[in-house]
């Protein structure tokens, strides 16, 4: 393993502030997203923070640690001025989020590398990546940006058993493939987890395209999903049901409410804001994607994209600063929704209290083009609600996101497999189930984000398992086997005689985030084009998470 640039974290966070800057986004924003998702990735790592701390500037090891509680749902979702970008500006949304999947890999080398550390980055960079493909008028890649992020692909796909050579690879660009394949490949070499070979000098973005290169379509708009299309989305979800039924009633509701205003008949005024209470994981950044592309359906909202915030993004660090924080957020959710994360943080104090204030303010005074959902526990929930008179009556719309059955999470862990070309076997999905039985269902379960960390955890061993394996078959690189599932969190397994066998140290991914912000956002799947999301429960092909 060759060693990392001191100074990598750094030139990655100017050349993210460089990209927000073409994109039209606010520098500063850009770089505190950048240096925020690169904690999330390293969070793990021996020594991380120190390095963190001297690279962006920070005043100490604990604005690293907040900094990774507040962005761990982008390891799963696009990150919050990706999804604006991919919703207002789609033309530059594969820029910046190549960007962030820079600042990804210089994070990846932060302290002690790991296997852990690598999963977390490989899932971060292809959530970032996902996101921008969401953009609705995003043109496919073109030669130049073929070049920049090849994609191996197999030309022949061998038989079963027979092992794979390299005369089985061909370096082409599919029409639109995965543009992260080359950071994924990155990030798997600074890991040690494939040999570090010299790679031939690749074009450069300087470097002129082809002649015969395609002339991307900028202006050409993907049509925007129609409501049908939207409900079936939501219907395809693993579970919920309880939660589809509630969206197709609301959806009637509103749909019948546009026909009477249509028609010049009075109508009454209803409330479009909503509650989601639930456990962590249960689909609710998800659904509430959904649930903002069908009011941009029905003409509802103008734009339909989903701005995800918590306590952290949207309180300052004095009175009076809080409020300009949250009105500047509240501005770049109009046209879409406005979805508050653990929304119960704003009740602890007098600065959650002016946020609150400013919030329904704003819902007010932008009432015909935004929409609000808050989230959070139950209980902790119904205490927000009474914190200020104007919630009760804005928020008329509780829905409760049960969590997963043990059938339901298995469910979601073959999708959320099946997404990332990995195969489970009949005894792998037994050994899950297993293990799921014996999990505590509790306050802060993590129900669809529970099953992405048990995957991410199986894949690590998996890769740990084929470290001897030269040449591994087609099936080797697939199949996920009961051994690759372990629910111990010390990396170690035992023989009959009490021996430790060598096996890595697989560092635990918090199964939730009881504060200030939730990672994961793909529960069920959804677009995700908006904003990051709080479930990982399983990818729709946007691959969501909440």
């Amino acid at each position: 393993m060759t060693p990392s640039d001191p100074h990598e974290l750094r030139q990655a966070l100017d050349a993210l502030v460089a990209a927000a800057q073409t994109a039209g986004l606010d520098s500063a924003a850009a770089r505190d997203e950048g240096v925020r998702i690169a904690a999330a990735v390293a969070e793990s790592a021996i020594g991380a923070s120190v390095q963190w701390v001297d690279q962006t500037g920070a005043g100490s090891t604990d604005e690293f640690f907040e900094a990774a509680s507040s962005a761990r749902r982008w390891r799963a979702s696009p990150t919050d001025l990706l999804s604006r970008l991919a919703a207002d500006s789609p033309q530059h949304a594969g820029d910046y989020a190549k960007a962030l999947t820079g600042v990804v890999a210089a994070a990846s080398e932060l302290g002690e590398p790991s296997i852990g550390v690598l999963g977390a980055a490989s899932a971060t960079a292809a959530a970032q990546l996902a996101g921008a493909r969401q953009a609705p008028s995003l043109p496919p890649l073109s030669r130049t940006e073929a070049t920049l992020f090849p994609s191996t692909t197999l030309s022949a796909v061998p038989p079963v058993g027979q092992q794979l050579s390299a005369d089985h690879f061909d370096v082409q660009q599919p029409d639109f493939a995965r543009p992260g394949d080359a950071t994924m490949a990155e990030l798997a070499r600074k890991a040690g987890l494939t040999p570090s070979e010299p790679q031939p000098d690749a074009p450069t973005a300087e470097q002129p395209a082809p002649a015969d290169a395609p002339v991307a379509a900028q202006d050409e708009e993907k049509p925007k999903k129609s409501v049908e299309e939207l409900l079936a989305e939501l219907d395809s979800l693993i579970g919920l049901d309880r939660v589809k039924r509630e969206i197709h009633r609301q959806t009637q509701l509103l749909r019948v409410d546009q026909l009477r205003t249509a028609a010049g008949l009075t109508t009454p005024t209803l409330t479009r804001h909503l509650v989601f209470l639930g456990n962590p994981g249960t689909g609710k950044t998800t659904v509430a994607r959904l649930v903002a592309g069908i009011y941009a359906a029905l003409g509802i909202l103008s734009k339909g994209h989903l701005v995800e915030v918590d306590r952290s993004e949207l309180v300052g660090g004095y009175l009076g600063q809080t409020a300009t924080k949250t009105s500047e957020v509240v501005a770049g959710a109009i046209g879409g929704v406005l979805f508050i994360d653990e929304a119960y943080g704003l009740a602890l104090d007098q600065y959650g209290a002016e946020a609150i204030t400013t919030i329904v303010k704003d819902m007010e005074d932008h009432r015909d083009d935004l929409v609000v959902i808050v989230a959070g526990y139950p209980e902790p929930m119904r205490g927000f609600m009474e914190t200020n008179p104007g919630l009760a009556s804005r928020f008329s719309t509780s829905i409760t996101f049960q969590d997963y059955t043990d059938t339901e999470l298995r469910d979601i862990f073959v999708r959320l497999a099946e997404s990332s070309d990995f195969e489970p076997t009949p005894e792998a999905l037994e050994r899950f189930e297993q293990i799921v039985s014996i999990e505590p269902r509790d306050e802060g379960f993590g129900n669809g984000r529970y099953a992405r960390n048990l995957l991410d955890k199986a894949i690590a061993r998996h890769a740990w398992r084929l470290r001897d394996v030269t040449e591994p078959t087609l099936d080797d690189l697939r199949l996920l086997l009961a051994d690759d599932l372990n629910d111990s969190n010390d990396g170690e397994v035992r023989g009959t005689d009490d021996e430790t066998i060598d096996s890595p140290i697989l560092v635990d991914v918090p199964q939730t985030d009881q504060a200030s912000a939730l990672e994961a956002e793909s529960s069920d799947a959804a677009p995700t084009a908006d904003h990051p999301s709080d479930d990982p429960a399983e990818p729709t092909t946007s691959k969501d998470t909440e």
